[in-house]
Parts: C-alpha cells; sequence; structure tokens
C-alpha cells in the first residue's frame, strides 16, 4: 500500500497527514501562532501511531512548496528534507495554490465546469499571492504576487463566476465587487487537500532533488530592521 506523508507549513497553518491508496488515513492541524517548527515532527508521530504505522512504511513525503510564509516554508521544506534523508525515500512538491484549489474544488463538487478559482495567500497589505485554477485543478493563469485593484481578473470575471478564498481573499471582498465574485471564508492550506495531487506525482515519478529542492519564494526574504532603543 502506497504511503505519503503530506506536509503543510506555507502558511499560519501547520498540518501533516498520512495519505495512501485509501485516501486520507489521518490528519492533525493548528493554528497556534508561531508553532511549526514544534509541532510539524510530533503531528508525524501522532499520524503514524494513529494508523499503526511506522516511519520506515512511508513511501515518500509531499511538501507544500509555496508560495507562502519564508519561515513556514522553511520549515516544512526542512523536515521534508530531514525526513527523506533519513529514510532513503523521494521528495515531492506540491503548488501550495494549487493545492488549495484542489480542496475547495472537492468542496463545490456540483460548481458549473466553467466556474474558476482563485486560491489567495496574504502577502500583507493590498497584496496577495494568488493563481486560477479550472474545475480540474488545471492552472489557467500562473502563480503571481499581486497588488488587488478594482479590475483585477477583468478579463476572467467577464465570462466566468470566480470562486475567491483563503487568508488573502477577505481583504478583497470591498474591492472586486463583480458579480461573478463570489467568496469564501476560513478556507487554508490542509495537508489532506495535497494528497491526491502528490499521489499521482509519484506514480508519474515526478520527484524532487532532494539536495538542491528549494521552496517556490515568489518574493525574496526582507528581514526588518530592528528598531534602536530611543530612535524613533
Amino acid at each position: 500500500m502506497l504511503n505519503i506523508l503530506c506536509i503543510e507549513t506555507a502558511t499560519t497553518i501547520c498540518s501533516v497527514a498520512l495519505a495512501s491508496d485509501r485516501g486520507v488515513l489521518s490528519e492533525r492541524k493548528s493554528s497556534e501562532k508561531n508553532a511549526h517548527s514544534a509541532i510539524v515532527t510530533l503531528f508525524a508521530d501522532d499520524i503514524l501511531m494513529d494508523v499503526g504505522l511506522e516511519y520506515t512504511d512511508i513511501d515518500a513525503v509531499a511538501v507544500s512548496k509555496g508560495p507562502g510564509s519564508y519561515t513556514g516554508l522553511r520549515i516544512g521544506v526542512s523536515t521534508a528534507k530531514g525526513l527523506c534523508y533519513a529514510l532513503d525515500i523521494p521528495l515531492i512538491s506540491v503548488n501550495t495554490l494549487q493545492s488549495m484549489a484542489k480542496g475547495m474544488a472537492d468542496i463545490l463538487i456540483n460548481e458549473d465546469s466553467s466556474t474558476l478559482f482563485c486560491p489567495m495567500i496574504d502577502a500583507r497589505r493590498m497584496e496577495v499571492y494568488s493563481a486560477i485554477f479550472d474545475n480540474n485543478t488545471q492552472e489557467v493563469r500562473e502563480t503571481k504576487a499581486e497588488i488587488i485593484e478594482p479590475d483585477s481578473f477583468s478579463e476572467y470575471l467577464r465570462n466566468h463566476k470566480m470562486i475567491f478564498f483563503g487568508d488573502g481573499a477577505s481583504k478583497c471582498r470591498d474591492i472586486l465587487t463583480h458579480p461573478n465574485a463570489v467568496f469564501y471564508d476560513d478556507i487554508n492550506p490542509s495537508a489532506a487537500n495535497m494528497a491526491e495531487i502528490a499521489k499521482e506525482k509519484f506514480k508519474g515519478k515526478r520527484f524532487e532533488d532532494i539536495a538542491y529542492f528549494e521552496p517556490f519564494y515568489l518574493k525574496e526574504f526582507i528581514a526588518g530592521i530592528p528598531r534602536v532603543k530611543g530612535l524613533k
């Protein structure tokens, strides 16, 4: 039986799931702030205990590759790489936005086939990371970091109903007022949503080079400048 450990740490949500030929066997999820590094391996331990398996029963590790939080992505990818090295198993990467679209499409399974899905991850201020997918989770427009304006996505909204969701979507609700724009709240990345994509990649042997793989940051990390005491 195929067993893939899926790790999602690209945003404020940390989740780990075990995917098999029978579906998602178990998942752990937390929104605790700044806790990813402390809980991601504990979640993996708990999941394997749940289903009565050992780490040696895992056939591959899938990791959400981004875009998303610089720190969160580093934690997830370093954990996945460490497991792959130790267990001598392949590494699979899954686009965070694609797995979000897959999860949304599964929720809205009876949605019209022309509907487009636009997952959004908050990138601060009025900027988001977004992409557009069709009902089969195929990419219609590539991933971008963009500042949302009233005419954003107008070429798609003219002819398609569009579902906007993710932690970056709520701040766009008052800007994207086209009647074809529909917003869903409380839809976040989940390791369970990576399962089907990861299994397809495993079957096609679409693995990453463990030594050289890097997360898809989309934007360069810019560290904040510490404030000097007494200065404003």
